[in-house]
């Protein structure tokens, strides 16, 4: 099985930099986690809800800790937010293209973090996962 497919069969998720506006990768990324029908969780600073899902500020805000997390910022954003995966043992992220970076990346793999990289969550069709 490839990691995408793990990603996919995951229980539940969040995406880091959802937001609300629909014409952002951040908006769509959501929209495509959500129609997997299993509880995907918007992490943003300044929303407060998304389509109707209420918005988180960081992933320790979180009801529960989510079993994989797609990730839109910023690179910079990036390297801080696999950090917070690693303390809440969070195993599986994906990094959007313009979120990765060489340092994320190596240190999702020196930490046992199965990681997605220079690759769209947007590009794979809806399998029955």
């Amino acid at each position: 099985m490839t990691k995408q497919e793990e990603f996919f069969k995951s229980k539940s998720f969040a995406v880091v930099g959802a937001t609300s506006k629909k014409e952002k990768f951040g908006y769509l990324v959501f929209k495509r986690l959500l129609n997997l029908g299993k509880p995907v969780y918007p992490i943003h600073p300044q929303e407060k809800e998304i389509e109707g899902v209420k918005v988180y500020k960081t992933l320790s805000e979180l009801p529960e800790v989510p079993e994989a997390v797609d990730i839109i910022v910023p690179s910079s954003v990036t390297e801080k937010i696999v950090r917070e995966c690693k303390e809440l043992g969070i195993k599986k992220v994906w990094m959007q293209p313009g979120a990765e970076s060489p340092d994320a990346i190596k240190f999702c793999e020196d930490n046992g973090i199965s990681v997605v990289y220079h690759d769209c969550v947007l590009k794979h069709p809806n399998y029955d996962w």
